[in-house]
């Protein structure tokens, strides 16, 4: 019951805040009516005077004495029909807000809101998060800040902040993370991929020591392979970067999602398409995935007929993954493929598909997100 009488103060005061300048108004244009009456009775006293002294004449004295009279009439509040649609138009309005505007309020909150449920204070969400993945954010900082030496508090913190684009706050959770419990590649990667992303995609110099921290302890390392590839390319080193590229590319397996990409920027430093190397009898481990003998034949085609190629390789990919949408690989390939195709709206189409096989809420599905982020792909809507 109190809810309902909060409800019906709160919407007696919007109301009264709504009227206050229509009716603040129409006071304000009778005071200026009554102004301008006294001012013509003023005149026409006047002009009685100047014709009892003869400054004027009888005929000029009527005409006059008819104008003023007219306009005294006008400000009286006997006007026109027309002029008196304003104050209709008022009514109408006044009546929309104190009545149709609170009916409307109330009919979508009815059929919108959850009156029935109880509140909940913030104390009971962080106790009880569920699958709310904001308030299980909240309850971890809550506990980093009285335990800020955990550091597994900070390696699960540090990849969501990443994902959720706060760089700064992914930045410090790496950093701790890396001081508590000692480096890895999977640290010392994120920590990298923080620092470039707050470089707007270029990997700096501090950027790249850290990568080559990362290799250090792995040298086979994908991930910090591609980025230290990445660095001698901006760093307008082509023949360097060309070589680290085929370098990643042959020793890469037939289905590793990067490839498409690696390949991309082969071809940019001035290279062609790169076979990885194959087992015996290999196969395309990812439905639709181009195999060694593909991309052997895609080096003796012209520019055109390649990218024709690779085309149809890709929607190859599309249509197997549609019938087969359990193939988390395939759907990281695919997204990155339309996104080295520079096909944004298809990669955008592949990420929600992807994310319908996956949700956003699972590991794969952040994986997913992540990846698109990357790419610059747009995942508003996408994440909840």
């Amino acid at each position: 019951m109190l809810f309902w009488i909060l409800v019906a103060v709160l919407t007696a005061a919007v109301a009264a805040i709504l009227l206050y300048p229509l009716l603040r108004g129409a006071k304000a244009a009778e005071d200026t009516r009554a102004g301008e009456a006294a001012v013509y009775r003023d005149q026409l006293r006047e002009l009685d005077r100047d014709l009892s002294g003869g400054l004027i004449s009888a005929d000029e004295a009527d005409y006059a004495r008819a104008e003023i009279g007219r306009r005294l009439i006008a400000v009286s509040g006997v006007a026109p029909a027309e002029e008196r649609k304003p104050a209709r138009h008022h009514r109408l309005t006044e009546a929309f807000i104190v009545l149709l505007l609170p009916v409307i309020g109330l009919c979508l909150y009815m059929n919108t809101g959850r009156p029935d449920l109880p509140s909940q204070p913030l104390e009971a969400r962080l106790a009880n998060p569920g699958n709310d993945m904001a308030v299980l954010v909240a309850k971890a900082e809550r506990h980093l800040a009285q335990n800020p030496d955990d550091g597994k508090g900070w390696d699960v913190l540090a990849p969501i902040y990443f994902s959720t684009m706060r760089i700064t706050d992914a930045e410090t959770a790496y950093r701790n993370a890396i001081r508590l419990l000692g480096p890895s590649p999977a640290r010392l990667d994120g920590l990298a991929e923080t620092l470039m992303a707050m470089a707007e995609g270029v990997v700096t110099e501090d950027a790249r020591k850290v990568l080559e921290q990362s290799l250090a302890l792995e040298p086979n390392n994908p991930r910090a392979r591609f980025y230290v590839a990445l660095s001698l390319e901006q760093a307008g080193q082509p023949d360097q970067a060309r070589t680290a590229f085929e370098d990643l590319a042959k020793q890469s397996p037939d289905d590793a999602p990067w490839l498409p990409l690696v390949n991309e920027h082969i071809a940019k430093n001035g290279g062609t398409a790169v076979a990885p190397a194959a087992e015996p009898e290999a196969k395309p481990a990812a439905p639709g995935g181009p195999t060694a003998e593909d991309v052997a034949a895609a080096q003796n085609m012209n520019s055109g007929d390649r990218q024709q190629m690779i085309r149809g390789m890709v929607e190859s990919l599309d249509a197997k993954l549609t019938d087969d949408p359990d193939n988390f690989e395939g759907w990281m390939r695919l997204v990155r493929s339309y996104a080295v195709l520079n096909d944004k709206d298809r990669a955008a189409g592949a990420l929600k598909r992807g994310l319908a096989a996956f949700p956003a809420s699972g590991d794969e599905g952040r994986q997913l997100l992540a990846l698109a982020k990357e790419l610059g792909i747009a995942t508003e809507g996408l994440s909840e």
